[in-house]
């Protein structure tokens, strides 16, 4: 892929844009859903973009310029969590705060830099190229997992069309 800070931008950039529009226009209830138990909602998938914006992407670019190695994020270790927010529009709107100062460092990384590596606990040596795309596969990931909840009762109500969505239908129909 061409210019991969542009194209990171680009995704980082639309991210909390398309989580305001569906907390201020989709009713709390559908968010919630799950689409089969263990799966996540979309709200849980907002939380946790939020997490991880602010446990693990944004602390990872300086670390990478200064020549420092990071710790790997669990979402799930002890204060790695922020504390929940009762209302998804405040989530939405944590996350895009939290999005744009993470952009500010993003807009300092040259093309030089994408080749600069640091140790990540977990994985060893990473570059800054495999992060950067990383984060964007992320932000993607979790907008296609919380859209599939969204979707059940529409595919439900698909009658004859539902076997078009065969590849989504978390409880497919008997056939």
């Amino acid at each position: 892929m061409d210019d991969v800070i542009a194209r990171v931008r680009e995704i980082l950039s639309t991210t909390p844009d398309r989580w305001r529009l569906l907390t201020a226009s989709v009713e709390p209830g559908l968010l919630a859903r799950q689409p089969t138990r263990g799966e996540w909602s979309a709200a849980e998938c907002l939380q946790h973009l939020l997490d991880t914006e602010l446990g693990a992407f944004s602390v990872r670019v300086e670390p990478f310029l200064d020549g420092r190695d990071f710790e790997n994020f669990d979402p799930d270790a002890p204060g790695s969590r922020p504390e929940a927010v009762a209302k998804l529009a405040d989530v939405a709107a944590k996350l895009a705060n939290a999005r744009a100062r993470s952009l500010a460092p993003l807009a300092t990384v040259t093309e030089a830099d994408l080749d600069r590596t640091a140790r990540h606990s977990e994985l060893g040596v990473v570059t800054m190229r495999e992060m950067l795309n990383e984060w964007a596969a992320h932000d993607l990931r979790h907008t296609v997992q919380a859209e599939r909840p969204l979707m059940q009762p529409f595919i439900v109500g698909s009658g004859k069309w539902r076997g078009y969505f065969a590849d989504h239908d978390a409880e497919p129909a008997a056939g």
